[in-house]
């Protein structure tokens, strides 16, 4: 094992959602000079494994963080004619004022377009709040791949439930959030990360099959082992172009195939129709053919807790989505290569849209620290990068807090409503 002064490269802490909670709270005093009414939060997530695979009607294995977007909201104060709102993000430093009157256009600034989004679709279902004043405060990192935007929506849309004093359908909710990032945003996304980010579990995993959209919850709750996430602080611009090109992608060679979605094929028929598929179009249906499988395969293994078995599928999911898919990038690569001969590691692999962003680790337990610790230091031998990493369990599901009005008291009894 590679020695490494584990101080001097630690885990990134992050912020609890206590911390975040009270952090909302005090930044809308501030700015608002009063206490806000409504407290939400939505987390973050990783997928395990099943990347690229939930517009294509597969399975996917995602499982939410203990990483949020909290939103803290009140009656506006000071609000002109025609506008609904002002938003606040802490981390951009940015506020920007919403109109009543919501259109599809994707003006203003590309964060506010996944809550204009959200607000227009609860407007059409008759669900449209009074002016309001809202703080975002997050702890989910800005284009890592761990569906930032869809914990965002997920909170904005659980801000209007308590609002309106109205709530949506889970399954509603999350398809009305995935199609604020459609239409809005321009991410042709599927609807993994809405669909976690409201029904996510704060000890299972969810399996969710994207074709009928339900799911079961796959228990991990073996101490033993701990997910660790590694931001490799990089993010490539053609990540939303790529996302779209691949979707495209698929949709031929499904075409070409004879079929309404790849459910409908495994890897015999696959390499039977092999002549009638272009190189390119038969390793990206290769990789979601294969992807499909390996996430069952590995929810079953997770059940039966054989993580020898689970990080080998970690890596064939890697070595997927960088030769047949093409999603990869170095700085992903360096990471999964570098964790995979670390000590401790059972598998590591990309997470999220990729071409930058994190890579996740099933690792021991008890080595997490000294994986992460030599993970970060080699990796920046090799990059020249600073990376970030963390562990994480289950974070749960979106909610309404509920909790101390002392910001001083740590909000032990915090809460999701």
């Amino acid at each position: 094992m590679i020695e490494t002064n584990l101080e001097a490269v630690a885990a990134d802490p992050g912020t609890s959602l206590s911390e975040l909670h009270d952090r909302a709270k005090s930044i809308f005093r501030e700015r608002f000079e009063s206490d806000p009414t409504w407290v939400t939060a939505a987390p973050g997530r990783i997928n395990v494994i099943g990347e690229h695979i939930d517009y294509n009607d597969g399975f996917v294995l995602p499982m939410t963080i203990q990483r949020y977007t909290c939103l803290a909201a009140g009656p506006a104060t000071n609000l002109g004619e025609g506008q609904l709102c002002s938003i606040y993000s802490e981390a951009l430093d940015d506020v920007v004022t919403i109109a009543s009157d919501q259109d599809e256009s994707n003006d203003g600034p590309s964060w506010v377009r996944y809550i204009r989004g959200v607000l227009a679709g609860c407007a059409n279902l008759d669900m449209l709040p009074e002016g309001f004043d809202c703080v975002v405060v997050s702890s989910v990192p800005l284009g890592g791949g761990l569906s930032s935007s869809a914990a965002l929506e997920v909170a904005m849309a659980t801000l209007v439930e308590a609002m309106c004093d109205s709530k949506l359908d889970p399954l509603q909710k999350a398809r009305l959030c995935q199609t604020a990032e459609h239409e809005y945003a321009g991410v042709p996304c599927g609807l993994m990360d809405q669909y976690a980010a409201v029904f996510g579990s704060d000890s299972d995993l969810i399996l969710l099959d994207c074709r009928d959209e339900t799911s079961t919850n796959v228990v991990f709750d073996d101490p033993s082992v701990s997910l660790l996430v590694f931001d490799t602080q990089v993010h490539h611009d053609l990540a939303t172009d790529e996302y779209g090109a691949r979707r495209a992608e698929c949709l031929q060679a499904a075409e070409v195939l004879g079929v309404h979605s790849f459910r409908e094929v495994d890897v015999a028929r696959l390499n039977g129709a092999r002549g009638d598929l272009d190189a390119l179009l038969f390793r990206r249906t290769r990789h979601v053919v294969t992807e499909t499988a390996r996430t069952l395969e590995t929810a079953q293994w997770i059940r039966e807790r054989n993580w020898v078995a689970v990080g080998k599928a970690m890596c064939a999911s890697h070595e997927s989505l960088r030769v047949d898919y093409e999603v990869s990038c170095p700085e992903l690569d360096v990471a999964v290569d570098i964790a995979q001969n670390l000590t401790g590691v059972y598998g590591a692999r990309m997470t999220g849209g990729g071409f930058g962003g994190c890579a996740i680790m099933l690792v021991d337990s008890n080595e997490a620290s000294q994986v992460g610790a030599d993970l970060a230091r080699t990796y920046e031998a090799r990059t020249g990068i600073s990376g970030k990493w963390f562990t994480t369990r289950p974070g749960g599901g979106a909610g309404v807090l509920r909790g101390s009005e002392n910001l001083s008291s740590g909000h032990e009894d915090l809460e999701f409503e």
